[in-house]
């Protein structure tokens, strides 16, 4: 256990525990506010994200970032954004169940630290290994299941939206109920925003 955010960036900074330290351009920690009540999280990084160091910066984080803002959220103000594995794993394949668990441990001292209220599994893979293993997107997304007291949803990933953009108005719901959620456990997260009717899908 770290007694402190900064510590854990710097040891996970230089961390070499498995082979994806071998092939990364940076360690991709995560990118938000360490108080946030509203953590999100994803599988890995790809490759802009390996090249630049912060999670969802390609065109799906474009999209991702859309879609926060529909509901007055912000990466860079009310919310934290981390991935299961810190290393982007060669040509974005799946990470190897022997990568999440070097490096879970990052994860849930991010988690233990930040002590969100909310977490929103971005794509199949992180609300497998967050909510339940036979998590299935398609047909559960936008639902809440509680866990050690955090309220978690599962919901589309931003890669799978730019692939099948049909999805994207389930998507845009999960956001609704995401921004409904946080007016119900933890409406601090929108202190000083004037929170409005129904917004227009990205």
């Amino acid at each position: 256990m770290y007694s402190s955010f900064e510590e854990l960036h710097d040891v996970c900074m230089n961390c070499k525990n498995c082979p994806l330290a071998s092939t990364r351009n940076h360690v991709v920690f995560g990118v938000g506010n360490p108080n946030a009540e509203v953590m999100f999280i994803g599988e890995g990084p790809g490759e802009n994200e390996d090249l630049q160091g912060e999670p969802f910066v390609g065109r799906g984080g474009k999209l991702l970032d859309r879609y926060l803002a529909s509901v007055d959220l912000d990466r860079s103000k009310n919310i934290y954004i981390g991935n299961m594995v810190k290393c982007r794993p060669p040509k974005n394949r799946d990470p190897l169940p022997e990568e999440v668990a070097q490096c879970e441990g990052y994860l849930r001292e991010q988690i233990r630290l930040i002590e969100p209220k909310i977490i929103v599994c971005l794509g199949r893979i992180a609300s497998c290994y967050m909510i339940d293993k036979n998590f299935k997107v398609t047909k559960q997304h936008g639902q809440w299941f509680q866990k050690d007291g955090i309220w978690m949803m599962g919901t589309f990933h931003p890669a799978a939206l730019l692939r099948n953009p049909a999805s994207k108005p389930d998507a845009f719901s999960d956001m609704l109920a995401l921004r409904d959620k946080i007016l119900e456990v933890c409406p601090g997260v929108y202190d000083g925003i004037e929170v409005l009717g129904t917004p227009v899908q990205p």
